[in-house]
């Protein structure tokens, strides 16, 4: 999958307030799961996957229903946001380069 961008994650917040909470952990797999296979399918044809895009994030999730994005003060739109920052946060366990490097943004 292509390196997600902040449109990839607003794009997939979008997806999820369409949805009930309950379902947000099945399909934001599944959308992800469409994008990785998009990414696949453009790198061995060279084009972009005929329903879920080039690859990315956005590109998939804008392939199923979403609503208009809303503000920061709608707390659905919020909690979906970080429902999907909270996904990519740990996906794979991946440690970031700050966590590496063993670099503090912040004192404690």
């Amino acid at each position: 999958m292509r390196p997600f961008l902040h449109g990839d994650i607003t794009a997939l917040a979008r997806a999820l307030v369409a949805l009930p909470r309950a379902d947000w952990p099945r399909r934001a797999v599944e959308i992800m799961a469409q994008a990785e296979a998009a990414d696949i399918y453009r790198i061995r044809t060279g084009r972009a996957h005929p329903l879920w895009g080039n690859g990315s994030l956005m590109a998939a999730a804008n392939a199923t229903e979403q609503l208009p994005e809303s503000g920061l003060e709608d707390r659905v739109f919020c909690a979906a946001l970080a429902y999907v920052f909270a996904m990519i946060a740990t996906r794979n366990g991946q440690e970031t380069k700050a966590d590496q490097a063993k670099v503090r943004p912040f004192r404690n």
